[in-house]
């Protein structure tokens, strides 16, 4: 399951999206949404979209709200906008209110990035059934769960395997065959995290390296940092480290530093979050990679004006990823 580079975005399934809507932009590869207009309010009253994130205690999610409210500024006369969060990865019925607030306030559309890929699919279902439009963004909600809960939802969002592939391939060309790494995964019920655990799996078959462990640490990087610290304990000769995101990336790091080990053991992380940026610049990571939320939120919401309007997508709409060196940063 890899992704065209030569095609930043696609369709899978019905529903057409053109390259014009989502492209690369500039020599660093940012991204821009060009919308080309957003869909008119369908009556008197604006529409109301609600975004609904994941943690914001995740730099990630701070920029895609950022991201959002830039672009619901900018279309203020189109729709009215809110942005709501979790207090942190593991709060899933905060998200469950946040759906049933925003239906029970009539929002018409509804832009959400699961924290649980199927625990999530009851309350979007129901808001779905009571005539809201719901855009599935960064974390796909579970196939099987959307098909007993009798809903077809397009997922708007990254290639994941293949994203942690770009950052697994950069460590295991760095190492070498035999190379010895450790994985920390993200939570485990969600699909993203599958996914890069997956995408990670492949990096060590491919180059030959030797797995010594793989544990959650939730997305976390308080967690992250005294798993990484239990792992220097255990393992004596760890080489490298592969964290699904950029926020256990950091918690990685601290722990290396304060075992004098930061330079020396390679590190790798998903989202290019600010904070990663500079221990890119140093060498105390050697890779991330950028999946461009604020653009994915925009997107969202974009593609949720235009199925209140009448169109209808449905399969997988990706969004495109990038691997970020020191290169890339400098």
């Amino acid at each position: 399951m890899t992704m065209s580079h030569e095609n930043p975005i696609s369709v899978v399934g019905a529903g057409r999206l053109t390259r014009r809507r989502f492209v690369a932009a500039g020599a660093a590869g940012s991204v821009a949404v060009l919308t080309g207009g957003l869909v008119p309010a369908l009556a008197a009253d604006k529409p109301k979209v609600g975004l609904v994130m994941k943690s914001l205690a995740n730099e990630f999610f701070k920029q895609m709200q950022a991201g959002a409210e830039k672009y619901a500024a900018k279309n203020a006369d189109k729709f009215e906008f809110k942005a709501v969060g979790m207090k942190d990865e593991r709060d899933f019925a905060a998200q469950v209110d946040a759906i049933e607030n925003f239906v029970t306030q009539k929002y018409n559309v509804i832009v959400v990035a699961p924290a649980d890929s199927k625990a999530m699919v009851t309350p979007i279902a129901k808001a779905v059934k009571d005539g809201v439009k719901v855009i599935n963004i960064d974390v796909e909600l579970d196939q099987d769960a959307k098909k007993a809960a009798g809903i077809d939802l397009a997922f708007f969002g990254p290639d994941n395997r293949a994203g942690a592939k770009l950052a697994g391939d950069a460590l295991a060309q760095k190492l070498g065959p035999g190379g010895k790494v450790v994985i920390l995964e993200g939570n485990p019920e969600a699909d993203n995290a599958v996914q890069r655990k997956k995408g990670f799996m492949d990096s060590v078959a491919e180059g030959k390296l030797q797995l010594l462990d793989s544990k959650t640490a939730h997305w976390e990087t308080e967690e992250a940092n005294t798993l990484m610290t239990n792992f220097l304990t255990q393992y004596h000769d760890i080489q490298g480290v592969m964290a699904a995101n950029d926020s256990m990336a950091l918690g990685v790091v601290k722990a290396l530093d304060a075992a004098g080990l930061s330079g020396k053991i390679q590190v790798v992380g998903f989202d290019n979050i600010p904070a990663v940026q500079p221990l890119v610049k140093s060498g105390k990571m050697l890779a991330t990679v950028e999946q461009y939320g604020a653009d994915m939120a925009a997107l969202g919401i974009d593609y949720g004006m235009k199925e209140l309007a009448g169109e209808k997508f449905t399969g997988w709409v990706k969004t495109p990823i990038k691997l970020i060196t020191a290169k890339d940063l400098s």
